[in-house]
């Protein structure tokens, strides 16, 4: 069980039959009345975010994550094949569980399957990943007005901006967090 006044950023707990991640949280001690903490929090399963407030003697469970170390295999219909790299087992996932950070991963790469009670909900790629361009419109000579940037496709079908200097076949650095375009591999 955890108290409302052990809350810390990315304490996960059960509440009402769902799983929720402490996001934010602050102890409030008004001058009059009782203490109390105001938490934002995500619903790990459905990604939304809620505010609400506890008193700091309110009891959950504790909910236990499991992240596993997997293997991106291939894309069969909606289903993506995962394999377990010490066992060999393989994984079905469906396309609806993965969700939309899925767009940098490519085939082979290792990436965490997030699981609570054996029940899968989501994955995490690698935070940072190298892919390749190749699609992107050519930078013209002399054009490079500051901060410009233009659409590029990924050799996984994702879509990123990049600045003007980046050229078709080009690999690149990307956050996967905030799909944003880091440096020039």
């Amino acid at each position: 069980m955890i108290t409302a006044s052990e809350f810390r950023n990315g304490a996960t707990f059960e509440l009402d039959g769902q799983i929720f991640q402490v996001v934010e949280f602050q102890h409030v001690k008004p001058g009059k009345g009782a203490a109390f903490v105001r938490t934002k929090m995500r619903n790990i399963i459905t990604g939304s975010t809620v505010e609400r407030t506890f008193n700091p003697n309110d009891k959950m469970p504790k909910a236990h994550i499991e992240r596993k170390d997997l293997q991106y295999l291939y894309k069969d219909g909606d289903l993506y094949y995962f394999m377990d790299t010490e066992t060999f087992e393989q994984m079905p996932i469906s396309k609806a569980t993965i969700g939309d950070t899925f767009k940098f991963v490519k085939e082979n790469m290792i990436v965490k399957i997030l699981s609570h009670k054996g029940n899968v909900f989501g994955i995490e790629p690698p935070t940072f990943v190298e892919l390749e361009i190749i699609e992107t419109e050519p930078g013209y000579k002399g054009d490079t007005a500051t901060g410009a940037s233009k659409p590029a496709t990924l050799e996984t079908g994702a879509i990123v901006k990049v600045p003007l200097f980046i050229n078709q076949g080009d690999t690149i650095r990307i956050d996967t967090r905030t799909g944003e375009y880091l440096e020039r591999a």
